[in-house]
């Protein structure tokens, strides 16, 4: 790589980055062994109580809860490996200047969908990379663009020459958020002068592009304009379609010819869509990711790569400083692969009823993998050593030497590496690159890499690096979770199991930390249970656990009351709340009704190779009933969706069974469970009985929910009355 290392910490070359491990371990681990025994006795309680059943429908139920007890306790003993040593990090941007030769850094910008994701936000993202605090001459942002459409590229070109006057302004005015979109839109413009110019072209840009997004066609927009001397560009579209088009690489920017409007050079842009054939595998993001890579290695050959969500635009220019801290520190910097930040989101209600900041995946337990081989790979704010991706070798694309970008022959050599059939009979995607045999390709490539003895770690700065849009719709973000299901049991189920081969060629506490994940689709199991047979044995008066007066009854209660103490409690450490943490663990519950069973179905499916659902991309757009909504804090169930109809069940159950608990109150564990998902299902009861808005549950799903539960509660009463 070329930059240089520095010297071993002194008091006259002090570090660049400190880590200590969370005060909290030790109680962590001693409610290890306690929790540990009363799961072991809780277990044994069950089998004894199959023993000692009479009737071959009582050992089913209890042989249906003792594998649900199973699978918690699996799935407890993978959180227990993060939780073992979380790791905090610090590091000391001040300490940098005086020793450090900047590195080159390629940013990697993704979209696939003009129509899901709305080409203006993406510009914006790419305009706030550009914008980095950072050498202008070592900065380059590519934009792949996997839907082919003209109309990013317009957009990009566009935003080119937006760039020209943003860049300074940003500079001359210490703009945090260089996000155009999300600086005009923020309401802390103070107006006036350039800022009320740059306002009125970037509203000019914006109207143009989303016009030619309306019209379906960028030359309708050219030819309606005074200047046409880009339209020549464009006519090569006219034959291409999403799946079916050749390579086209545009540099838009080059940093040793363009100057922005106060004389400064401009970083390089450049615009990437690979080529795409019907008969040629295309790996969905890995695959675009990698051509990126190869792109790249041709044009720049940056020794660091950052990849980031069309979506999730830079909140602090000095983000590349704080990766360096650990690419510069010689400690680490030999087996580090690369430097995670953490997702956050804007625009969240105030409850975040959706669960969409997803605090545990991209926070909490990031600062526990960082304790054991470091964060897992989560798709986007990540600093990547270039090194680290090629594996043992650099030699697999020739990088430009001493040609300008823009040349004719640096350009044919990139388009070849972005062609369909290059990476056949090569190692792409195996060993070299971002790892394809898997939906969440982050994940996946993250995990290869550890299991290949390369280190992360996690930088999670006081305030957000970054900032995204997290889907707001239910059925969006239980779609996006099925897709993640069947993705992490392509990885658990597979010759590269977690659980096999990442035990082996990691350790034990790396290969359970990534089962945690690779067996989320499992949480369906216990979750559909405890949805169903607490309710049917309160209805049927068929007692499935131990009353107050049993002390096996205080076992049970500790094991529920301590699991969700504890999640609550680190939840809220990491600057959470309450009712947020409340409505992260109804995600939970929801999601195991729902994206759970549904993302296993598929996944079996798929290994029979019968057809199903492909990929898709979750839309970035709402309507603004759909906000309005959101913002109300009130959950969307106006779509005809399968999901809605597993969740309606197991609403009507639980209402039925507490129901009929309160008339006889005797069974105080099952009431307390049924209570709990009532409390639970407290906006499926308004959708469906109170609500007459867009968002209310749908008559056809309310009505196929109540026959389903009236014919589980038939079979129930059969069954357990026989």
């Amino acid at each position: 790589m070329e930059y240089t290392k520095p010297s071993n910490p002194t008091t006259l070359n002090p570090p660049l980055n400190t880590a200590h491990v969370d005060r909290r371990v030790p109680i962590n681990r001693v409610h290890m062994v306690i929790y540990t025994i009363a799961i072991l006795a809780a277990i044994y309680h069950r089998i004894t109580s199959i023993v000692a059943s009479s009737t071959f429908v009582e050992a089913s139920v209890l042989w249906s809860l003792l594998v649900s007890d199973i699978i918690l306790a699996f799935m407890w003993a993978c959180v227990q490996a993060i939780r073992w040593r979380p790791v905090h990090r610090q590091e000391f941007l001040e300490r940098l200047p005086d020793r450090v030769t900047w590195p080159s850094l390629d940013v990697f910008v993704c979209t696939a969908d003009p129509y899901k994701e709305p080409p203006v936000g993406v510009v914006s993202t790419a305009l706030s990379a550009l914008a980095f605090d950072y050498p202008a001459e070592k900065l380059s942002v590519y934009v792949s663009d996997d839907g082919g459409a003209d109309v990013t590229l317009f957009a990009f070109m566009e935003g080119a020459k937006f760039a020209r006057h943003w860049l300074p302004f940003c500079r001359q005015n210490g703009i945090k958020d260089r996000s155009p979109e999300a600086f005009f839109s923020s309401g802390r413009c103070c107006g006036g002068g350039d800022e009320d110019k740059l306002k009125m072209m970037y509203e000019s840009m914006k109207t143009r592009v989303e016009s030619a997004l309306e019209k379906g066609s960028v030359t309708a927009v050219l030819a309606s304009s005074e200047t046409q001397e880009d339209e020549h560009i464009f006519e090569q579209w006219k034959d291409f379609s999403r799946n079916n088009h050749p390579s086209v690489i545009q540099v838009l920017l080059e940093s040793s010819k363009d100057k922005d409007v106060a004389g400064h050079v401009m970083p390089n842009l450049i615009y990437v869509s690979r080529e795409k054939r019907p008969k040629s595998p295309h790996h969905f993001k890995a695959g675009a990711l990698n051509t990126m890579v190869r792109v790249s290695s041709v044009l720049t050959n940056a020794p660091i790569i950052l990849t980031i969500d069309c979506d999730m635009y830079s909140t602090d220019p000095t983000s590349p400083h704080r990766a360096l801290c650990y690419f510069l520190d010689p400690a680490i910097s030999s087996d580090l692969a690369y430097v995670q930040f953490p997702q956050r989101f804007q625009g969240l209600n105030k409850n975040d009823i959706y669960g969409g900041e997803i605090k545990r995946l991209f926070t909490i337990n990031s600062h526990g993998f960082d304790g054991i081989c470091g964060p897992n790979y989560v798709g986007s704010n990540t600093f990547h050593a270039r090194r680290a991706l090629f594996g043992s070798s650099l030699q697999c694309v020739n990088a430009n030497g001493q040609d300008q970008i823009g040349s004719k022959i640096v350009l044919e050599k990139a388009t070849e590496v972005a062609n369909c059939d290059y990476e056949a009979g090569t190692k792409w995607g195996d060993t070299i690159g971002f790892r394809y045999g898997s939906l969440v390709e982050d994940y996946y490539t993250g995990y290869r890499l550890h299991c290949e003895g390369w280190k992360s770690v996690f930088c999670n700065p006081p305030e957000s690096a970054f900032l995204g849009e997290a889907p707001k719709s239910l059925n969006d973000v239980l779609s996006q979770c099925k897709r993640w299901t069947v993705g992490l049991y392509e990885v658990g189920i597979s010759k590269y199991s977690t659980i096999t081969f990442g035990v082996r060629k990691a350790s034990l506490a790396a290969g359970l930390c990534y089962s945690h994940y690779a067996f989320w689709g499992f949480w369906s199991i216990p979750v559909a249970a405890y949805a169903v047979l607490p309710q049917l044995a309160l209805i049927n008066n068929k007692p499935l656990f131990p009353q107050p007066s049993d002390p096996w009854f205080y076992v049970y209660a500790y094991l529920f009351l301590a699991a969700y103490i504890q999640d609550m409690a680190d939840f809220i450490s990491y600057k959470g709340t309450f009712r947020c943490w409340w409505s992260d663990q109804r995600m939970w519950l929801i999601r195991g009704l729902t994206a759970g069973p549904f993302g296993t179905m598929q996944f079996v499916f798929k290994q029979l190779n019968i057809s199903t659902q492909g990929f898709n991309v979750t839309s970035k757009v709402m309507d603004d009933e759909q906000s309005k909504r959101y913002d109300q804090g009130l959950f969307d169930f106006g779509v005809d969706s399968p999901f809605f109809v597993t969740l309606s069940i197991a609403a009507i159950l639980s209402l039925c069974g507490f129901a009929v608990g309160i008339i006889r109150n005797g069974m105080v564990a099952e009431m307390f469970l049924v209570a709990f998902g009532v409390a639970n299902c407290w906006p499926i009861y308004g959708a469906i009985f109170l609500r007459t808005d867009g968002g209310k549950m749908p008559d056809r799903v309310t009505a196929r929910a109540f026959v389903m539960a009236a014919l589980i509660l038939a079979i129930g009463c059969v069954a357990f009355n026989v």
